[in-house]
């Protein structure tokens, strides 16, 4: 959902969910987490004070540039992973309506 190049979540990781996703350091992991399609961008300085960060639900998240809409979803192994872990994966390309 941040927009990063690939070689930055491979660096660094994720600021938002690298104890969950796992990608620093790991090329393959990285390339099935992220997309490089998506539809719109948010600059958020202050997520947690932010009407745009909550309607995303990003107000929680660091501050950066994040995509309104992302191509894609996660592989279904890594969707268990989280479920596994207690937490509800939320697809970020539009097909999650609540």
């Amino acid at each position: 959902m941040a927009i990063q190049k690939q070689e930055q979540f491979f660096k660094s990781g994720c600021d938002n969910c690298e104890s969950l996703l796992e990608m620093r350091g790991h090329m393959d992991r990285v390339m099935d987490c992220t997309s490089q399609h998506y539809d719109g961008a948010i600059a958020v300085m202050q997520p947690s004070e932010s009407w745009v960060a909550k309607w995303q639900r990003i107000d929680k998240f660091e501050k950066g540039i994040y995509a309104v809409q992302v191509q894609g979803r996660l592989p279904e192994e890594i969707e268990d992973e989280l479920e596994g872990k207690g937490i509800k994966y939320r697809p970020r390309d539009g097909s999650a309506r609540d």
